[in-house]
C-alpha cells in the first residue's frame, strides 16, 4: 500500500518586497495602479514568487532562486508568470500536479480585494487548475511595522501535490 507521502506533498513559501516609486506594482500576475511598486530583478511578484516556492518545496526542487537566481541577468523584468509556469513544468515531469493553492497577502494599500478574482484566474491559468483551486486572502499590518508603514509588500503560500495517475 502506497503511503500519504507518496500521494500527497505540501510546500509552503513566503516572499517580501519593497514598494518603491516608479516601478509598477503586479500581484497574482496582475497589475494593479498604485503610486508605488515592487522592487525586485524580475517584475517582483511577490505572491506569485511564494506561490513558485511552494510549488517548489513541494516537490522537493528547492526554490525560486535555485531555479531563477536574480543575478543572472536572463531574469532581468522576468515575468513571474512564466516562471511559475516553467517551475510547474518540471513539477509535472517528476509526476505532480497541484491540488490546490492557499496564498496571503499582506499590504496595508492599496486594497486588494477588487483584484482577488483576477488574481485567483491568472495563478490558476499559470499552474494549469481551475480558478477555484486557487485562494487568496488579502491582510493590512494594521498600520504596524513595514507593511503598516507601507514599505513592502509580504506574500505567503501553501500548495498541496497529488501524485499524477499513471
Amino acid at each position: 500500500m502506497a503511503e500519504a507521502g507518496d500521494l500527497y506533498r505540501i510546500g509552503q513559501g513566503e516572499d517580501i518586497h519593497a514598494l518603491v516609486p516608479g516601478r509598477r506594482l503586479v500581484l497574482g500576475g496582475v497589475e494593479i495602479a498604485h503610486h508605488l511598486g515592487l522592487l525586485g530583478h524580475s517584475d517582483a511578484d511577490a505572491l506569485l514568487h511564494a506561490i513558485t516556492d511552494a510549488v517548489l518545496g513541494a516537490a522537493g526542487l528547492g526554490d525560486i532562486g535555485t531555479l531563477f537566481p536574480d543575478d543572472d541577468p536572463r531574469f532581468a523584468g522576468a515575468d513571474s508568470q512564466q516562471l511559475l509556469r516553467h517551475a510547474m513544468e518540471r513539477v509535472r515531469a517528476l509526476g505532480w500536479e497541484p491540488v490546490n493553492v492557499d496564498c496571503t497577502v499582506r499590504a496595508q494599500l492599496p486594497r486588494l480585494a477588487p483584484h482577488r478574482q483576477a488574481m485567483q484566474q491568472r495563478i490558476a491559468q499559470a499552474l494549469g487548475i481551475e480558478a477555484e483551486r486557487v485562494n487568496v486572502k488579502a491582510k493590512t499590518a494594521e498600520r504596524l511595522g513595514f507593511v503598516g508603514r507601507q514599505e513592502g509588500i509580504a506574500t505567503s503560500a501553501v500548495c498541496l501535490l497529488r501524485r499524477l495517475a499513471g
